[in-house]
């Protein structure tokens, strides 16, 4: 196999030393994500880290993100709905030269041996909530040459769930169940709908979706399942606590 190309510190802007509290200063990280929730934290975590950020909620979007510009980082959710986050991970990590930085990123942490086999350079255990872990997965992925040399105090900060995204996202769960039609769609709202639980660290919305998925495998009906997790995302987008 080819040996693959890495990027050295040259290709990267200088890092900001005076600023330690934004050590991606200059990073793009283009996010291929299609949880609202999930993708405003890591928003929010680029921002505070100085990094700027772009969104894909698809593999089909990633792929014309990347007809336009190339990324200093690349974060992929590993249950994409058009395709298996793992493939794509792939795809970068053959790019000449190579994407510098390559996370998967997951609600599941059975999904980090698979990034890695994949190509990737380090996973992310949704919800991503810590600035501290997010700057030091990235940053022990650069090359030693492109990381800030300097001593810096890891921030303490933690990122919260945006409501109006979480939101968004069980309304949309609604629609795909509203439309579902077979297997991979049952499949894909198992997994989503996991995440989302997971970010907003809803464990009752969890186990629904954890039990959707064994019953799905298992080949058990699933009306039940499906009634019940229409109705707990009913009474979450009735409530405040998504307002």
């Amino acid at each position: 196999m080819m040996e693959q190309e890495r990027i050295s510190a040259e290709e990267f802007p200088p890092w900001r030393v005076t600023l330690p509290s934004r050590p991606l200063t200059g990073l793009t990280v283009l996010v291929v994500e299609d949880s609202r929730v999930a993708s405003e934290a890591v928003r929010l975590l680029c921002l505070r880290s100085g990094a700027r950020i772009r969104r894909a909620d698809s593999i089909r979007a990633a792929l014309r993100h990347l007809k336009t510009y190339r990324p200093g980082a690349v974060i992929v959710d590993m249950g994409l709905p058009d395709g298996n986050g793992a493939d794509m991970i792939a795809a970068f990590a053959r790019t000449q030269p190579r994407v510098p930085v390559i996370l998967g990123i997951s609600g599941d942490p059975a999904n980090r041996d698979a990034a890695l086999r994949a190509g990737a350079d380090g996973f992310l255990e949704k919800p991503v909530e810590s600035l501290a872990l997010f700057q030091e997965a990235i940053l022990a992925a650069l090359p030693s040459d492109a990381r800030p040399q300097s001593p810096r105090a890891l921030p303490d900060d933690m990122i919260g769930v945006d409501h109006k995204a979480l939101r968004d996202d069980l309304a949309h769960v609604l629609d795909v169940l509203a439309e579902a039609e077979d297997t991979a769609a049952i499949d894909y709202i198992a997994r989503f709908l996991a995440g989302v639980a997971r970010s907003a660290h809803d464990r009752m919305l969890e186990d629904a979706a954890t039990t959707l998925a064994r019953d799905h495998e298992q080949g058990r009906p699933l009306a039940t399942d499906l009634t019940r997790i229409s109705g707990l995302v009913q009474d979450r987008l009735a409530t405040k606590l998504v307002l």
